[in-house]
Parts: structure tokens; sequence; C-alpha cells
């Protein structure tokens, strides 16, 4: 599967990324990733709780704050200043499972693709989105 389309992520309201917050850009990458991993695994066969469980290994803060350690060196500079942004970006809460660290760099991937996402640099998104599915695939499977 190498097309990865959202529904109206044409952007009709004209949000512009760069006036949201970067946990606001993180609630939208979220979603976006979410929906990458599981377009990806669908057609796998797998019963619907395996795939859950499958998602979880690539969507959880631990892998993804991994992932963009992983990628830091092929961002853009401007990517690098919407990361290191949101990477310190205040947060009130923190999951149960998640270490504070991981959880700032998942948080600073996920606004990295709600920037990608909002401000139509869908080729761009699709290449960051894919490299993240194989680094973590490659480790899932070591």
């Amino acid at each position: 599967m190498e097309e990865f389309t959202i529904l109206g992520n044409k952007n009709e309201n004209k949000l512009s990324p760069d006036e949201l917050s970067a946990l606001a850009l993180a609630f939208v990458g979220d979603g976006v990733f979410d929906l990458f991993i599981r377009t990806k695994i669908v057609g796998s066969g797998k019963k619907v709780r395996d795939l859950h469980k499958e998602a979880v290994d690539y969507v959880k803060a631990s892998a993804q704050a991994e992932i963009l350690k992983a990628l830091e060196p092929e961002l853009t500079s401007r990517e690098s200043d919407i990361v290191r942004n949101a990477r310190n970006a205040k947060v009130n809460t923190i999951p149960k499972h998640a270490d504070i660290m991981d959880y700032h760099y998942s948080t600073a991937f996920e606004a990295l693709l709600g920037y990608l996402f909002l401000s139509g640099q869908t080729e761009r998104l699709y290449k960051i989105l894919n490299m993240a599915f194989d680094y973590r695939n490659e480790k899932i499977k070591a």
C-alpha cells in the first residue's frame, strides 16, 4: 500500500499550522499517524485484536520517541524547529505507561506530522511516515 490519503485533507478551513500550538499540531499528528499505521497493517489477514496490538507497537510513546530520534538527521531546519518547539511544550498530563522524555519526543513527532499534514506537504508527510514505518518495522522484527 503506497498511497495514504485522508478525507478532507485539502484544509478547507484554511487553518494555518503556524498559528496553532505545538500541542494542537500533535493532536492532529496523532490521528494522522494512527490512521497511517492502521491502513498499513489492516490487509495482513490478522484478527482485529491482533491488529490493535500491532498498531500499539508503532504508536506508543516510546516507539514514536525512538522513531523521531532516528529520523532527526533527515529533518529540514524548519522541521527541526517544529520538533524542538513541541518537545519543549508544557504538557499537563502524561499517560501512565509513558516515560516523561519519551512522551515529550512522541509529542514532537506527532506535532511534525500535524504540521506537514496541515501545511499540505503531503509528499514530505508520506516520506516521513514511510521512513517511520520502515524503521519501526525493522525494530519489531529484530
